[in-house]
């Protein structure tokens, strides 16, 4: 694990309001940074469903620690706002949750200011990063495409502010959801063509999805499927929440595991600091870890 993740004291400062016009709920996000340090590269992060700007702290203070800010929105699909799946404004959601990235990078200059990171933060280096649904959001911000009953790929929702991105359990391609998938997240079609941006693709070895007939490869689609550059890492004993990314000891977490978790916040954070060119000593590192390893983790690149 990277000692550079025990480096930063943090500190968090929340709910700051983000203009979205029409959205019928206020946006709001947590950001999350080291109290010291400057030239601060920009993680932000989308979360899975049902979740809000108060999840997945060991992610994001791991992150912090190692010199990221990282900004947390709350989502419309979050518990908080009783959107279930029969609501009707449910399946535009995914629409709007970009929208919420969107939202925060352009505005991203005010946010950090009301975070008395003005003069801290880089803006030149800027990653998102997204978990389960919010995997989905974050590839879609960098370049990915949901493709309609026809099969014909929809708009360009990428922000060309965003240099990289981490992806952690993304669905995969909409050839094999089930019946319940099909019916009720019809937008669960992602072209991965056109995600050009360098990206971190992490799988779970034992991430067997409801929501598809596939096996654990499913989760591979975003890297097996989209252009280079891309990496991925790939945890054999890791389920959907790969170890308690979410936290720990929420119901969500059925395989606990606080070092899986480390390695998932330590991987990112090392990825991303090679690929924003800050410094790609961790990220080397922790391929040389892989190969001299057991196997219990894995890194492909091409």
């Amino acid at each position: 694990m990277s000692s550079r993740a025990l480096g930063h004291q943090t500190v968090s400062v929340k709910p700051i309001p983000v203009p979205a016009p029409g959205r019928g709920i206020d946006l709001r996000v947590r950001v999350t940074a080291p109290r010291s340090g400057r030239d601060l590269p920009v993680i932000v992060f989308s979360h899975g469903n049902a979740w809000s700007l108060d999840g997945y702290e060991p992610l994001v203070d791991r992150w912090a620690a190692a010199g990221f800010v990282v900004v947390q929105p709350t989502h419309l699909d979050s518990r908080r706002n009783a959107i279930g799946w029969d609501d009707p404004r449910f399946a535009t959601i995914w629409r709007v949750r970009t929208a919420d990235l969107h939202a925060i990078l352009d505005n991203l200059g005010d946010i950090l200011a009301q975070a008395d990171l003005g003069t801290r933060a880089d803006r030149e280096r800027i990653a998102v990063v997204g978990h389960s649904w919010g995997a989905q959001t974050a590839g879609a911000v960098l370049g990915a495409r949901v493709l309609d009953a026809d099969g014909v790929p929809g708009e360009d929702l990428s922000h060309s502010a965003v240099s990289a991105g981490a992806l952690i359990a993304a669905a995969g391609t909409s050839d094999s959801l089930t019946p319940f998938a099909a019916g009720k997240l019809p937008f669960m079609k992602p072209d991965f063509s056109t995600m050009t941006t360098p990206a971190l693709v992490i799988a779970g070895g034992k991430d067997q999805s409801r929501l598809s007939t596939r096996g654990p490869e499913w989760f591979t689609d975003a890297y097996c499927l989209s252009p280079a550059p891309k990496s991925l890492l790939t945890i054999a004993g890791a389920e959907h929440t790969m170890g308690g990314i979410a936290g720990e000891r929420v119901a969500e977490t059925t395989d606990e595991n606080p070092a899986r978790v480390a390695l998932v916040a330590d991987a990112i954070s090392a990825y991303l600091r090679a690929t924003l060119g800050l410094d790609d000593t961790e990220w080397t590192a922790l391929g040389s870890t892989a190969e001299d390893g057991d196997g219990a983790w894995s890194i492909t690149s091409k």
